[in-house]
């Protein structure tokens, strides 16, 4: 015996619209930085049975509502819940290097520093990329840029971070023809996008930024792997 047909017109559901919706919650609408020394707890796969630790840049807070931890990692500010690699490390939870307090979600002040920071500066939807807030660099954070064609690397370092109305976050780097003051701060004409100029921006610390500079043998051969397995091209400029 058949199955009686429903009365009502079958319902079309659009997959594309639905990602977009989907995307758009959890999209970032909310910086605030971490100044505290709040940690992110990640592990590797080539020694399992090891933490490792990566100070926190800032929290997030998205359009569902969620707050998340944010690093500088590979070639984005990342939420620390999708690191989920086991050659470059897994995400395992956060952590307060004073009381060595290990948790799973953002802590509860920040939580309500995102949200009524949020509340106050309630920016109109637009169609058009607008700039929502600005953040300086607290960490050192450096950016190997690379270019098309035959260009030089260039180690560049990020002086700050922009977060648009669409989600992205995008950090400030130098053009070091316009500096005409220093220290350089977020706000100066010098600075801009990395991603408006350089095809492939990847993110390191002070520490390994500073083995790269030296030209660290062994840096240099990881680095070379993990970025351009393909590419013949000499150590990065200065």
């Amino acid at each position: 015996m058949g199955i009686p047909l429903s009365p009502r017109p079958a319902q079309v559901i659009d997959l594309e619209i639905m990602r977009q919706r989907q995307r758009a919650r959890r999209r970032l609408i909310r910086l605030a930085p971490e100044l505290d020394s709040l940690e992110m707890v990640y592990r590797l796969a080539s020694s399992p049975d090891t933490l490792y630790g990566m100070p926190l840049l800032a929290w997030g807070l998205r359009e569902d509502g969620e707050v998340v931890g944010l690093v500088p990692w590979m070639e984005a500010l990342t939420p620390c819940h999708r690191l989920d690699d086991p050659e470059h490390g897994s995400f395992v939870g956060y952590r307060d290097p004073e009381t060595e307090e290990l948790f799973e979600s953002a802590p509860e002040h920040k939580v309500l520093e995102l949200e009524h920071a949020a509340a106050y500066f309630d920016y109109e939807d637009t169609s058009e990329t607008t700039l929502i807030q600005q953040l300086p660099e607290t960490q050192g954070t450096h950016a190997l840029c690379m270019d098309e064609g035959d260009a030089p690397w260039q180690l560049k370092q990020v002086f700050g971070w922009r977060l648009y109305n669409d989600g992205s976050v995008e950090a400030l780097l130098a053009d070091e023809r316009l500096v005409d003051s220093t220290p350089i701060l977020p706000g100066d004409a010098c600075l801009y996008p990395g991603h408006s100029r350089h095809r492939v921006v990847y993110f390191f610390q002070r520490r390994i930024a500073n083995r790269i500079r030296r030209e660290d043998p062994a840096t240099l051969e990881a680095l070379a792997l993990m970025v351009m397995p393909d590419d013949e091209t000499g150590p990065p400029s200065g």
